[in-house]
């Protein structure tokens, strides 16, 4: 059993999208992410995924909770960071799978080697790695 003690907080982002089942096609495909757990209810899906052990939540969006997707707000205010082993990989991953490059994976004067994205369901993703 896990204690107080036991436990790290952490930082777990929900990506609200139009169609979750698509998304995490997507993210399988672009990332090679995971799905950890999944579930369904009243045709809202939500799925919790992994990369490289970095987990973040797909869910479908709920206007009636405010959860909208980026497509209808016409933008977002949150960046994905995405850190993983090879950056240069995970990219061209992406790209094959459909992501769109706001400007490509290449050392950054400010200490690392990161590419920006855009997803087909509107979410911006900083992927890198902290140069040595």
């Amino acid at each position: 059993m896990m204690t107080d003690r036991d436990f790290k907080a952490y930082i777990l982002p929900t990506l609200t999208v139009s169609n979750a089942l698509a998304a995490i096609d997507f993210y399988v495909r672009a990332f090679g992410a995971e799905v950890l757990n999944s579930s369904t209810f009243d045709g809202h899906t939500v799925a919790i995924m992994v990369v490289e052990g970095a987990q973040f939540i797909v869910a479908d969006e709920s206007p009636s909770y405010g959860n909208i997707a980026p497509e209808r707000l016409l933008g977002v205010s949150v960046r994905i960071g995405l850190m993983v082993v090879d950056p240069d990989a995970i990219a061209k991953r992406a790209i094959d799978a459909g992501i769109i490059t706001v400007y490509p994976v290449a050392d950054q004067s400010y200490g690392y080697r990161l590419g920006h994205f855009i997803d087909p369901f509107g979410h911006h993703w900083e992927i890198g790695r902290p140069l040595k």
